[in-house]
Order: structure tokens, then C-alpha cells, then sequence
């Protein structure tokens, strides 16, 4: 029986999880998940699944949930400083990581010497602290998978190459809901129409990255700490169909194309029983979508954002927390009609040409502390400025 821990299980990726389980729960043994403030579905998963701990981290929603649960075999934490106690004994077979922004990056790093497979779908944790947890992925000699589509594909890709004979990677992009609408009309552009993605169903934070491109960019910046590239080793690729996720091409003078239909239960699937005989049921594959892949190269007169990644250095630094805290706060403004859409753009290229970000490029990340407290001091600057 496959012992698993699940780390924000009331969201989309936790709950695609749970509907995998559900239709083999004799062979799951569920030991812990987690939630902020939905603690009302999250009992209803420990009840279904029969799960002993919970983690809920909203202090008001923990206090509700105790009233709640009358449940002697529940037990119910408020943070995770408790995960020692649970895994005194014995590791987790496989814990996903899908705690939505900086929130997520402490858990994780603390459940890695506590899981066999750690997949993890929390962008931030990776963008930001990536060389801390790689040094506890090391030292714990914890399996690690990417869930995010591109990354899982490139995962899936490359085997046992070791990630060293790659010649270039290339990364898809759908071009978001604004592919073709005329540039002069981006000043009109409001929240309701930037979350209608064309292709994919997400949160309201990723549906307004793929607008502007920025979840490229944050996926670039992944896939060369993930696969210890160099950025002039990627490259990324409109694809209006998101049928095509990945093409890696090796130094050998072989390429290789991943391809999977939109719907992330595939990643998470497969991420769950990957050296596993287990068989999903899937589309046929798409001839027609085959027979006119429409790649091309992207606009960075569209998606401005892109120049990013011509800024970045190869060396892991804590330019990446301000990027990402940065953004996230546009986002926010965006979402509250405090700014125009095209000011997350405007806006975040002008913060990050600033002599006290870029300073930034050149330190490396030492600890979680020091990752928030910036984070933090971003996201202030951005909200305390008028834009």
C-alpha cells in the first residue's frame, strides 16, 4: 500500500490527485493533507479517504475545523512544524506539493526528508529556492518530479540522459486568450476577458500569466534550475493547440516531442505511478491537430514580458523572489481594476530595471527567511507606489 501525503488537497492539482486515488483506494494509504482556509472540504476528504492528519494553516478555519470534527482519529494541526512527529517512524511513499505561491515553499522544503518522491507543482518553490531544495534532495536522496505539463514532459523526455547532451529545449506556449487581438485594443482589456483562457482551465493568478506570457517566462527560469541548463538552451514556441508540450533536441542529432491532450490529470497520473503498470484512458491521438502543429516563434512586441529571461544570469539568485513578488502584486492590482492591463507589463520592467532590484542578480538565496522577508519588502514597494 502506497503511502502519500498531499500538500494543498482542496485545489485544483490536489483534488485531480484524490479523484486518481478514489479509483484504486485499497492500494493508497493517505497520511496527511493540507488546506488554508476550505477546511469544510478538506474534512470531508479525510472522512472519504480516511485520512488521520490535517494541516490548516488559516488560524480561523483551523478553530472552526476543531469544533467540527468530533472525530477521534482525526488529528488536526495548524502548521507544520508536526510533520517530525508523524513521520517519526517511517517516510511517505510519494507527497505532491501543489500549495499555491510563496506559502508553499517552507512545506516543502521541510516534507523532503520525509517522502521517498517528492512532485512538486508549486512554481515558487522552485523559481525562488531551488538551490535549497535541491541540497535537501541530495542530502536525503529524495526522487523529485516536476508536475507542471512543459516540465513533466522535458522529465518524461529525457530519461536516464542525465540532462547532459542536450543541444536546445523548447517550451510551448498556447499565446493565451490575446493571440490575435489587435495591440491598440490591449488597453481594453479587463480581468473578465484575460481569465477566458482558449484552451486550459486554471486559478485566476496562472489565467492572467498566460495573458501576458509571464508564465513562460516563469517556466524558462524552471526548466534551467530543473534540468541544470543554461538559458540560451531554451526557447520557447507558440502553439495555439497546447497538444505539443515539449521538444527537446539532443547533440546526437535526435529530437524528441511530447505530446498530451489538455487535461493535467496526465502529469499528475503518471507522476503517481511512474514505473507502474497502470493504464488511463486518453483521446486517440489528434491527426489533424498533428498534421498542423502551427509553431512559431514568439512576439516580444505582444508579450513584452518575454525580454525578461535576456536579463537572467545562469547563477540561482534572489532576483528571481523579486520577480516573482513583483508580479504577483500587478497581478493583484490587475484583478482589483486598480491598473490597466497592460500596466503589469509596463510596470513590472520598469521595477525591475531599478538599481535596488537589480543589485539582487549577483546574491544567491541562503535561506527561506531570507526569500520572504524580500518577497514581502517587494510586494510592499509595489502596493505602497502608485503605478
Amino acid at each position: 500500500m502506497k503511502k502519500i501525503v498531499i500538500f494543498g488537497s482542496t485545489g485544483s492539482i490536489g483534488t485531480s490527485l484524490l479523484n486518481i486515488i478514489k479509483k484504486d483506494k485499497k492500494n493508497f494509504k493517505i497520511q496527511l493533507i493540507s488546506a488554508n482556509k476550505n477546511y469544510k472540504k478538506l474534512i470531508k476528504q479525510a472522512k472519504f479517504f480516511n485520512v488521520k492528519n490535517l494541516i490548516i494553516t488559516d488560524q480561523n478555519s483551523f478553530l472552526k475545523a476543531k469544533k467540527v470534527i468530533n472525530n477521534k482519529n482525526i488529528n488536526v494541526y495548524n502548521n507544520f512544524s508536526i510533520l517530525k512527529k508523524i513521520f517519526k517512524n517511517n517516510k511517505a511513499d510519494y507527497t505532491m506539493s501543489a500549495i499555491t505561491g510563496f506559502q508553499g515553499l517552507m512545506p516543502t522544503l521541510d516534507i523532503i526528508k520525509f517522502t521517498k518522491v517528492i512532485a512538486i507543482a508549486n512554481k515558487e518553490s522552485i523559481i525562488c529556492g531551488w538551490n535549497l531544495i535541491k541540497k535537501d534532495l541530495n542530502k536525503y536522496k529524495t526522487k523529485f518530479i516536476p508536475i507542471d505539463s512543459e516540465h513533466f514532459s522535458i522529465w518524461s523526455l529525457i530519461g536516464n540522459s542525465k540532462y547532459k547532451n542536450f543541444e536546445k529545449i523548447y517550451l510551448t506556449a498556447s499565446g493565451g486568450p490575446f493571440r490575435k487581438l489587435p495591440l491598440k485594443q490591449f488597453v481594453n482589456i479587463t480581468p473578465k476577458k484575460a481569465l477566458k483562457h482558449p484552451n486550459w482551465s486554471m486559478g485566476k493568478k496562472i489565467s492572467i500569466d498566460s495573458a501576458t506570457m509571464m508564465n513562460k517566462v516563469f517556466e524558462v527560469i524552471e526548466a534551467k534550475k530543473i534540468f541544470d541548463l543554461k538559458y540560451s538552451q531554451l526557447e520557447i514556441l507558440i502553439h495555439p493547440q497546447s497538444y505539443l508540450h515539449a521538444i527537446v533536441k539532443f547533440d546526437n542529432g535526435l529530437t524528441k516531442l511530447l505530446l498530451h491532450d489538455t487535461n493535467m490529470i496526465i502529469p499528475i497520473f503518471n507522476s503517481l505511478h511512474q514505473e507502474e503498470n497502470y493504464k488511463m484512458k486518453s483521446y486517440p491521438l489528434n491527426i489533424k491537430i498533428l498534421n498542423n502543429l502551427d509553431l512559431k516563434k514568439i512576439d516580444k512586441i505582444r508579450y513584452p514580458l518575454i525580454k525578461i529571461i535576456n536579463s537572467l544570469k545562469n547563477e540561482d539568485s534572489l532576483f528571481e523572489t523579486i520577480i516573482v513578488s513583483a508580479n504577483d502584486s500587478l497581478v493583484n492590482k490587475f484583478l482589483k481594476n486598480e491598473i490597466k492591463f497592460t500596466d503589469i507589463s509596463k510596470n513590472l520592467l520598469k521595477f525591475l530595471s531599478r538599481k535596488e532590484f537589480k543589485k539582487f542578480i549577483k546574491i544567491r538565496p541562503k535561506n527561506i527567511n531570507q526569500i520572504e522577508k524580500l518577497a514581502d519588502y517587494v510586494s510592499l514597494k509595489i502596493n505602497t507606489t502608485s503605478v
